[in-house]
């Protein structure tokens, strides 16, 4: 698996922007998915299990907390497994993936980590907005929506986190 410039086309450059995909989550097509190499798990956020109308029933027991840079611990409501494909027909896999469950505020629904990147056997390019994986036959791919990542929409959910964030620390300090 290779990347090059073709594979960018259509991405607007110069950009800083994050890979932001679509993936079919349990039947639906799902938007606002953050590919992170740097996450070592793979995160659905409470709203996003609610709107997929999925059972609570269905978590696991998980006991221990999430720790962000700043040192913040976020206990996880459980852990899920759900069935994710990503690619389209006939160049697409399908898994049943394990995700924490976690009740805090984000611009994504979901956010996949290495442990999906690695079992993908994925290959992801910044610059293309791109992954790309082995399927049985050849490569599939699955292209960054950039127009998401750039909307006002996320503009306006990140100045809000934000907000929020220098609210707290004000609050605290």
């Amino acid at each position: 698996m290779s990347f090059n410039e073709e594979d960018a086309r259509g991405v607007k450059q110069p950009h800083n922007d994050p890979l932001v995909i679509m993936l079919t989550i349990e039947g639906f097509n799902t938007k606002r998915i953050l590919v992170d190499n740097g996450s070592s798990a793979d995160i659905i956020f409470l709203p996003a299990f609610q709107q997929l109308k999925l059972d609570p029933g269905r978590l696991r027991p998980f006991d221990s907390p999430l720790v962000s840079f700043s040192g913040d611990r976020v206990y996880p409501k459980g852990i899920v497994m759900l069935k994710v494909t990503v690619g389209t027909y006939s160049r697409q896999l399908t898994h049943q993936l394990d995700f924490l469950v976690v009740d805090c505020p984000s611009s994504y629904n979901i956010i996949i980590g290495r442990p999906t990147l690695n079992r993908w056997k994925a290959a992801t390019s910044t610059y293309c907005l791109k992954v790309k994986f082995p399927t049985e036959d050849s490569v599939g791919e699955v292209k960054g929506d950039q127009d998401t990542t750039r909307s006002g929409w996320l503009r306006k959910i990140r100045k809000k986190l934000l907000s929020s964030q220098a609210k707290d620390s004000i609050a605290i300090g």
